[in-house]
């Protein structure tokens, strides 16, 4: 008996290695078992043809995919559609955009990817609203060394990313030659390339590494010291995932997306682009491989507690109910 067909829409495809593909290609396989899946940067009715009729269709992003929500929802009124809000549509498109809006009101369920995500939807839309945390699979915690601190920050360099601060806090740290930044990501603003380059030339601990695919990015993760996370907006970062489940502690920015991951009482946070806190979160890290009281000990205390939320059987499962709801409910 052939399994029924889903849809998967991602604005970003395999080239972009971005957060929305990373999803869209996970979910793929997770659902595998179960579904076909195909994934479609858009969609429009009568693709595929009448044979290949999808039985749901889960768009990721509220305004970049706004047109193939709306063919569905035109094609299948009020069944199968479950509009993704990945980031920066939760946390900035749907306030003022209305192709944006309209997704939010197609859709038969929305879903958030960490437990900050619904207090950022209207009121009348949170009833028809569900946590789903991504996952990854579970890496073992390795031994590494304390002559020196190694932090890496993973995330292409865009506004919303605020490598800015990460350029500053390689600055103040400069005189500290025991502490090493990594920063991975690709170039998305030119401008900000230009002045990961610059702090590259001037702080000689700091290295712009690029885009390095992604299992080279998780095995950096994994022997870094900390991650750090400078973001002004996030849906739910897959490097903090990552992190958590490689045990290795993170250093972020106090905004919704990272306390939805993380918690209210995590110990790790900063204020979103105080490069000064985040400096003196690293020394007092560094200070604690030193003085044997590890401030990253208990930081990698509270990250276990989070990682069972990230495993991949959580995810699936979530994902099944989702589309059983999406499917059976009339």
């Amino acid at each position: 008996m052939t399994k029924p067909l889903v849809l998967i829409v991602s604005p970003a495809l395999a080239d972009a290695n971005n957060g929305n593909w990373q999803t869209a290609w996970r979910w793929s396989h997770l659902l595998a078992g179960h579904y076909r899946t195909r994934i479609v940067k858009d969609w429009h009715a009568g693709q595929g043809g009448q044979s290949e009729e999808a039985v749901a269709l889960l768009a990721l992003h509220a305004r970049r995919s706004a047109g193939s929500i709306q063919a569905w929802a035109q094609a299948y009124p009020g069944h199968g559609l479950a509009v993704v809000l990945t980031g920066t549509d939760l946390y900035r498109d749907i306030q003022t955009d209305a192709s944006a809006q309209r997704s939010l009101a197609l859709a038969q369920q929305l879903v958030v990817l960490q437990a900050q995500g619904p207090q950022a939807l209207p009121p009348e839309y949170r009833d028809k609203t569900r946590v789903i945390f991504q996952s990854t699979s579970a890496r073992r915690t390795l031994v590494k060394s304390d002559r020196h601190l190694r932090a890496v920050m993973v995330g292409h360099l865009r506004e919303e990313k605020s490598p800015e601060t990460l350029f500053k806090v390689a600055r103040l740290l400069k005189h500290r030659t025991d502490i090493h930044i990594d920063h991975i990501g690709a170039a998305l603003d030119p401008t900000l390339g230009e002045l990961a380059r610059q702090t590259a030339a001037d702080c000689p601990h700091y290295r712009w590494l690029g885009g390095l695919d992604h299992e080279t990015t998780r095995r950096r993760i994994q022997r870094a010291h900390v991650l750090v996370h400078t973001s002004r907006m996030e849906g739910g970062a897959h490097a903090i995932l990552e992190a958590v489940c490689s045990g290795t502690p993170v250093l972020a920015s106090r905004i919704d997306g990272n306390v939805g991951m993380l918690g209210d009482d995590y110990a790790g946070y900063f204020p979103c682009g105080d490069a000064a806190a985040l400096a003196d979160l690293l020394q007092r890290c560094r200070e604690g491989q030193e003085s044997g009281a590890s401030m990253m000990a208990a930081l990698q205390a509270q990250c276990s507690l989070h990682a069972p939320l990230f495993e991949p059987a959580a995810e699936r499962a979530a994902l099944l109910a989702l589309l059983t709801e999406l499917i059976h409910t009339p």
